[in-house]
């Protein structure tokens, strides 16, 4: 489906709407602007319909109904004044003028967000950035979008009809390179959300001159020096089974503060009651997402018998999870779904070894004696990575937090000046 205009429209009708969009945003754009009040007064008023249940029918998941509960709060007035705030300053629509030279903040014009399918909520959002800061936004789905996205953005029309200029939904496949390039070519920047292949793309696909805002895939970590508690680990298990290691901030791998395999051994052996204990409560429900990963580890076996590689790592298995002792350093995904990674990595050794990874740090979660904590985060941060948090918070979130090291409004803006007319 197609959402143009505030009307809904079959995908048949993608060639038409697309020839008529560069007249329609040159409309908008000559016509009118999109006021930061407006944006945020209509928000507001949708975090209390999301809280009062209007989505509840779409939600059959415990994870998408955290995802959209959370976005609820970050809808709210006070989140959104914070955010703006935080990210543009008090004033940021206003011109400011000094010695004849005028300086303003305006939008930077139009949007293409190409969002990925890791998070129900995410191609919401990224739009609800473009039009805080007043653009025309054209949101290509992912092919994972059940519906849920538009029927947002047909509330949010209802709440505020001046914004059905301000948003377009299609539902053009990747693999649709013609109305890719139509919807590139009337953009002036596009935000990308994705791994390597799909960020590659878009800089293939991006006109010259057109702004390229990336948010590629990042890969979490937690970093383990000295001995845990059971508290500390119950809340490591929990965020690793909630968030089903699909965010960029989920625990890919748990490094431990030791050069020693039978620590990383003992360690492994240790956290499987707890990682099993949570497992039982958030099982795989996506029964192609189980088959994938029974099958991709039955390959990988196979193929090390069959090319007479010795094992270099050691799977504890539990009921819907397992802990695997590894004995490389390297940072990479993992098998996900309650399939965790445990490596060594003494502290010395961190920062040559996350540094080879330095595109894809973003959260590490950190496990140390009080003594320790801010000599280690301080190392994390030099290291590269941008969030250092508790293990249990590791995908938590708060108004205003830039993302992956930088504020997102600050890149869906231009600055223009102007000089007054001596006297």
């Amino acid at each position: 489906m197609i959402l143009a205009g505030g009307k809904v429209y079959p995908s048949a009708e993608q060639s038409r709407i697309l020839a008529q969009l560069p007249e329609r945003i040159n409309e908008t754009r000559a016509a009118q602007s999109l006021p930061c009040e407006t944006v945020i007064d209509a928000l507001d008023r949708m975090s209390r319909r999301i809280a009062d249940g209007a989505f509840d029918a779409m939600l059959d998941d415990t994870m998408l109904r955290s995802q959209v509960q959370y976005a609820a709060k970050q809808l709210t007035r006070d989140a959104l004044v914070y955010k703006v705030r935080t990210e543009l300053g008090a004033d940021w629509e206003a011109p400011v003028t000094s010695e004849q030279i005028t300086v303003q903040m305006l939008p930077l014009g139009v949007i293409l967000h190409i969002a990925a399918g890791n998070m129900d909520a995410l191609p919401a959002w990224s739009v609800i950035e473009g039009l805080l800061t007043g653009n025309i936004n054209l949101l290509k789905l992912p092919q994972a979008d059940k519906g849920l996205t538009i029927q947002f953005f047909q509330a949010l029309i209802e709440e505020s009809p001046e914004l059905r200029d301000f948003i377009y939904v299609f539902d053009t496949p990747s693999k649709d390179i013609t109305g890719m390039q139509a919807l590139a070519a009337v953009s002036d920047g596009i935000a990308v959300w994705g791994g390597d292949a799909a960020v590659g793309a878009v800089r293939q696909l991006a006109p010259i001159g057109c702004k390229l805002i990336e948010w590629g895939h990042r890969l979490g970590f937690c970093y383990i020096s000295g001995t845990p508690s059971d508290a500390e680990l119950t809340a490591l298990a929990s965020h690793i089974l909630e968030t089903r290691q699909l965010l960029c901030s989920s625990c890919q791998v748990i490094y431990l503060d030791t050069d020693d395999r039978e620590q990383v051994t003992a360690f492994s052996e240790r956290f499987l009651p707890y990682l099993e204990a949570v497992a039982l409560q958030f099982p795989v429900t996506d029964p192609g997402a189980a088959a994938e990963l029974t099958l991709r580890r039955y390959t990988e076996q196979l193929e090390a018998v069959i090319a007479g590689i010795p094992a270099k790592s050691r799977v504890f298995q539990g009921k819907f999870c397992s802990v695997t002792v590894c004995e490389d350093r390297d940072l990479e995904l993992s098998g996900m779904y309650g399939n965790v990674l445990v490596k060594p990595l003494p502290r010395n050794e961190l920062m040559r070894t996350l540094r080879r990874s330095k595109d894809y740090l973003q959260t590490a979660g950190l496990i140390c004696a009080d003594a320790d904590r801010d000599a280690l985060t301080d190392l994390l941060f030099r290291c590269g990575v941008n969030r250092v948090l508790p293990p249990g918070e590791m995908s938590a979130a708060f108004p205003g937090e830039p993302h992956d090291g930088d504020y997102p409004l600050r890149r869906y803006t231009r600055i223009v000046t102007k000089r007054s007319r001596p006297e």
